[in-house]
C-alpha cells in the first residue's frame, strides 16, 4: 500500500469491502440509492436523520383491510430504497448504518442520481397527489392491459413520440396493430 492510505480508507475497507478513490468531484454531494433491508425503511430513514444525513424516503398512503378493522399505512414507494444526499466521500456514514446493505452501484461503482429526479418526485408527492408502486415496464417488454377499454390484451410495450403504445399480434393472419395506451392500464405479462 502506498503512503497516501489513510483512516478513512481503512474504515471503508472494514465497512465496504472496496476502495474509491476520492477525486473533488466526489466531494460535491449528489443523490444515490441506497439498497437496505425491506421493511426496515423508516427506521433507517431516521438513524440517518439522527446522524445528520439529508436523506428522503418516499411514502404512499394505502389501506390495509383484515377481518376486525382497516387502517391506513404509510409505506414506503420504492421499498427496500432510501435515497441519500452526501458527498461520495462520505458514504462510510451511510454504509454503517445498521440495516443499509449497500448503494446501487453501475459496473461496481455507486451511482449518482440526478438531481432533477429526485426534485420531480418530491415535487409530484406535494400537496393531495396520489401516488402508488408500478411495476417497471421496459419497452420491448411483453404487457397486459388490465383496465380500460382493451383490458386482457397482451403485446409488446413500444414508445413513440414520447407516448407509450402496445403493439398486438394476431398470429394467425400475420399482422400486427399499434395502439396507444396509459402506462397506468399496464401490468406485466405473466
Amino acid at each position: 500500500m502506498n503512503a497516501t492510505f489513510s483512516m478513512a480508507t481503512a474504515a471503508d475497507m472494514k465497512c465496504s469491502g472496496k476502495l474509491l478513490s476520492f477525486d473533488s468531484e466526489w466531494s460535491e454531494p449528489r443523490w444515490f440509492a441506497a439498497y437496505v433491508n425491506t421493511r426496515h425503511e423508516k427506521q433507517i430513514a431516521l438513524q440517518l436523520e439522527r446522524r445528520g444525513i439529508q436523506s428522503f424516503l418516499p411514502l404512499y398512503s394505502s389501506v390495509r383491510r383484515w377481518k376486525d378493522r382497516r387502517k391506513e399505512l404509510s409505506l414506503p414507494l420504492f421499498p427496500s430504497y432510501i435515497f441519500v444526499n452526501i458527498p461520495m466521500k462520505d458514504r462510510l456514514q451511510v454504509q454503517c448504518v445498521p440495516g443499509v446493505v449497500q448503494f446501487v452501484t453501475v459496473k461496481g461503482m455507486p451511482a449518482a442520481l440526478p438531481d432533477s429526479d429526485i426534485e420531480a418526485l418530491r415535487h409530484g408527492l406535494s400537496g393531495n397527489r396520489v401516488a402508488e408502486p408500478h411495476p417497471f415496464l421496459k419497452v420491448g417488454r411483453r404487457v397486459r392491459v388490465h383496465s380500460g377499454a382493451m383490458t386482457g390484451i397482451e403485446g409488446i410495450l413500444i414508445r413513440k413520440k414520447d407516448r407509450y403504445r402496445v403493439v398486438i399480434t394476431i398470429e394467425l393472419i400475420q399482422r400486427s396493430v399499434s395502439m396507444e395506451v396509459d402506462m397506468a392500464d399496464l401490468e406485466p405479462a405473466s
